[in-house]
């Protein structure tokens, strides 16, 4: 069994492949590849502010203090079917958020992630939907802490998915409070 396992920023990420898989690293170590299909991966952060930060960034100390933690999980089978999870402590208690797979890396100005990995990518406001994109809406409970899980028949495209953005509101949209880039992996068969 290959495994790949890189550190960056102080962010750990692991893929490990199936029997016979290659994992390597590029981009710097933001991405892992295979040759075969499959890939598991988690990685976690701190959320810092707009001048610290280097892959977990707050946009709004409220909703998403300085300090606040994130955990986000990719488990890509053989044949593409693709879990994604999402684990967060230290937010705004009792709040109800919005979290999507983005396009690009986070960076100090909120619009940096771009907009939403689609599946089929569209132009069409239809095509913004969980079945379409990587949604992990969730209610922070009493500690603040909360988590999602979605599951989806695909993967994602090389360089397609790079970051989760947390929303100030569940659903389509809602200003953007956090960002988190993620190592998001990419199965090369379908």
């Amino acid at each position: 069994m290959a495994a790949w396992v890189g550190v960056c920023a102080g962010v750990a990420a692991a893929a490990v492949l199936g029997a016979g898989g290659v994992a390597t690293a590029d981009d710097g170590g933001q991405r892992g590849k295979s040759e075969r299909p499959g890939y598991t991966m988690t990685t976690d952060g701190v959320f810092a502010g707009k001048k610290s930060a280097t892959t977990a960034f707050t946009y709004d100390k409220k909703l998403v203090p300085v300090g606040s933690w994130v955990k986000v999980g990719q488990r890509t089978a053989p044949g593409g079917a693709t879990t994604v999870s999402l684990r967060v402590k230290g937010l705004k208690a009792g709040h109800t958020y919005g979290v999507h797979v983005h396009a690009k890396p986070c960076a100090a100005d909120p619009a940096a992630a771009g907009g939403h990995y689609q599946h089929r990518p569209s132009t069409d406001p239809s095509a913004v939907n969980p079945r379409n994109e990587v949604w992990l809406d969730f209610t922070a409970d009493g500690k603040g802490s909360g988590k999602a899980t979605a599951h989806h028949d695909w993967g994602f495209r090389k360089g397609g998915a790079s970051s989760v953005v947390i929303h100030d509101k569940p659903g389509s949209s809602g200003a953007r409070v956090g960002c988190f880039t993620v190592p998001f992996g990419w199965t090369t068969a379908r």
